[in-house]
């Protein structure tokens, strides 16, 4: 007996429960890949502040006359194109994908310390089937305050991740290479 027979012979499996169970699974396929997006903000997020901090804390200069100067004009906007692309900013499926808003770099110099904040916005995600019911009736008790905030992330505001590193200023600046670089 051929496979072709043996395949063609046997009853078919009811499409019923393939049909009806297809949407669920599509629908728990699309909120497990959203929720693991943000997860992924999150993680680019601390690898970003971490190379931002500590190429700042190399590079920049102590003295005022380089802080205004080659520090902020150079420096610090390079370091952001850096890290906008190292988020995903640029690529625009990227950017959709992990529902990005804007992306800032600040540094706040004092005496002893600089400290580099790093603030990544996003859209709400909008998941459709979470977002259809009402807020008060998803977060009535014993939910409460963090329900609110979870719904408000998922379905009106979208949310800002926050990074401060704080790094000790140099006297005197090296350039950032990796190591067995042969860039000089």
């Amino acid at each position: 007996m051929s496979i072709f027979k043996f395949i063609s012979s046997r009853k078919g499996q009811a499409t019923t429960e393939v049909v009806l169970l297809f949407p669920i699974f599509f629908i728990l396929t699309l909120f497990i890949v959203k929720i693991y997006g943000l997860l992924v903000i999150v993680q680019k997020t601390e690898i970003a502040s971490f190379y931002a901090a500590k190429r700042w804390q190399l590079e920049s200069h102590f003295y005022a006359k380089y802080t205004n100067g080659w520090d902020n004009t150079f420096l610090k906007k390079d370091i952001e194109k850096k890290v906008l692309e190292y988020i995903g900013f640029n690529n625009p499926s990227t950017r959709k994908f992990l529902s990005l808003r804007k992306v800032e770099l600040d540094i706040e110099r004092t005496s002893v310390w600089n400290n580099v904040i790093l603030k990544v916005s996003t859209y709400p995600p909008n998941i459709p089937f979470l977002c259809s019911y009402d807020i008060r009736q998803v977060c009535k008790r014993p939910y409460g305050m963090a329900c609110e905030r979870g719904y408000n992330f998922l379905c009106n505001k979208g949310g800002t991740i926050e990074v401060i590193k704080a790094v000790p200023n140099r006297d005197r600046p090296i350039s950032f290479r990796l190591p067995n670089s042969k860039a000089k």
